[in-house]
């Protein structure tokens, strides 16, 4: 059941989150020409620009947030001094435990001045033994230069190659990519067809989820603990707070950081964290073409592996973007057969067939998601004192559920850093009764050996593309075992009787 008392609190949250979807919003900006040598030097402090956003990207332009979006009051332009944040400047609970060491929450805003990153606590060695049973040694970090890949924060090109190689294979996967058009930037309001199409499964626009989704944990008060668009200057910090509490993460890699900041991903890998893709340049998926979505996914799996030596089998899309006809089977004229093929998702089909599985976050129905919001304190849209009362209401509510849960927050930005460390980890580590905190896979009762193509069990994870999906409706993770409540469910009930409608009408017609 949701609590109520804290529903809106939630919807603070979803506020913010819905205008970022709404306007398709870069989370990072076109890099200059990017070189090798800019990669974070390993066991040493790095020096951060004061925006704290990675080198080779413009403040203004990291701040994009702030710029074109309407309905939050007082924001304008693209400049983060110029944004006022939206949400309270005051807690309205005590929080029950934060760091010692944490920064004062009033300096934890758009404006914050950066301090040095913590060195990485260790460099892997090339050729290191992984604790990934059966994964292979550790490449070495060295190797990896950023002229082998595309340029950093762009859409990489479709003819390469790379790309036509991996469109070849998700041809030859079987499995049935949908023809339908891309959305257009600008997200619900900009697409009121697609946006009202309830048959496609939108994400951005309604919370949809498919049985294959993976949005909540499957056992009650377990934290699906996860960080998106890293590795990044401050991610160190991260994992040594992590590291001394004993707690392991799920870390959705944007490709292009990955490139600049290798040892880094190294040491999320090796010291057991997992490690899951969220493309190349954080582009909303589902305005791109099949081939543009191909590229996205396929470079940033392949510079995973070529740093690791292990391939992800889960992404998150950026924004939470992506799209789905729901699947219908529709059986053929000829009885004897009773042969039948599926008419699937596009961005969602198009992963599957790159052997990823899309991990989500939980929802309370379509006004509220278990998003702390904490992106935006960089560009100056909300402030920490929301961020952490909307935390609060994501505790109150994860306790009352039935099912685990999936939050949403990032390593890209010192002030995210600041709010995980100083404040919304201690709480959860706190909280009585006690949190069951893991990795996405783990949480999901799998092994780490799950998470990665190389070390998979086919025989009890089969591949998302081989057909025999893991999350099928009433499995582990999937919205029907979790008991994803409000319009999430009403959405599902409505699709499927426009599906059983369909599927009537179809049958009368064909047989």
């Amino acid at each position: 059941m949701i609590n109520l008392l804290t529903l809106a609190t939630l919807s603070v949250a979803v506020v913010a989150h819905d205008i970022r979807n709404v306007e398709h919003l870069p989370r990072q900006a076109p890099s200059s020409s990017p070189s090798a040598s800019s990669s974070a030097a390993p066991g040493s402090s790095t020096a951060v620009p004061s925006s704290g956003v990675p080198s080779g990207s413009s403040s203004a332009a990291s701040s994009a947030a702030v710029s074109g979006v309407s309905g939050v009051s007082g924001v304008s332009g693209s400049s983060v001094a110029s944004a006022t944040p939206s949400g309270l400047t005051t807690l309205t609970f005590t929080p029950s435990s934060t760091n010692p060491t944490a920064f004062p929450l009033q300096s934890i805003t758009a404006n914050q001045v950066s301090p040095a990153t913590i060195p990485l606590s260790s460099t892997p060695a090339a050729g290191a033994t992984p604790l990934v049973s059966g994964a292979p040694t550790l490449p070495d970090a060295a190797a990896i230069q950023s002229a082998s890949y595309p340029p950093w924060d762009t859409k990489p090109p479709t003819d390469s190659d790379e790309v036509k190689q991996w469109v070849q294979e998700v041809t030859n996967s079987g499995v049935n990519i949908p023809n339908i058009d891309p959305t257009v930037a600008g997200g619900c309001p900009a697409n009121p067809q697609a946006a009202a199409d309830t048959s496609r499964c939108w994400w951005t626009c309604g919370g949809c989820v498919r049985n294959t989704d993976i949005s909540d944990c499957p056992d009650q008060l377990t934290w699906g603990l996860t960080y998106d668009d890293g590795p990044s200057f401050y991610t160190p910090n991260l994992l040594t707070y992590l590291d001394q509490n004993e707690l392991k993460a799920t870390f959705f890699a944007v490709g292009s950081r990955c490139v600049q900041f290798p040892h880094t991903l190294q040491l999320e890998y090796m010291t057991g964290h997992q490690i899951a893709v969220h493309t190349w340049s954080h582009p909303p998926l589902t305005t791109l073409t099949n081939e543009e979505i191909i590229a996205e996914l396929g470079w940033t799996k392949k510079v995973i592996k070529d740093v690791t030596g292990v391939t992800p089998n889960m992404m998150r899309p950026p924004f939470g973007d992506i799209d789905a006809l729901w699947l219908v089977w529709i059986f053929r004229k000829c009885r004897s057969t009773n042969q039948k093929y599926p008419t699937s998702d596009r961005v969602r089909a198009i992963s599957v067939a790159m052997g990823l599985t899309p991990v989500m976050w939980s929802r309370l129905g379509p006004a509220a998601t278990f998003d702390t919001d904490d992106f935006n304190v960089h560009g100056g849209l909300t402030t920490s004192e929301q961020v952490l009362n909307n935390w609060e209401g994501i505790m109150a509510n994860a306790t009352t559920r039935d099912s685990g849960f999936i939050v949403l927050e990032h390593d890209l930005f010192v002030e995210t850093v600041e709010l995980a460390t100083g404040y919304i980890l201690p709480q959860a580590l706190a909280h009585e009764p006690p949190f069951k905190i893991e990795p996405v896979v783990q949480c999901l009762n799998k092994p780490m050996t799950d998470a990665y193509i190389e070390t998979n069990d086919n025989t009890t994870n089969p591949p998302a593309a081989s057909g025999a999906v893991t999350l099928s409706a009433g499995a582990p993770g999937s919205a029907q075992a979790t008991g994803t409540s409000g319009a999430v469910s009403l959405a599902s009930s409505t699709t499927s009787s426009l599906v059983a409608g369909l599927l009537l009408s179809l049958f009368a017609l064909q047989l």
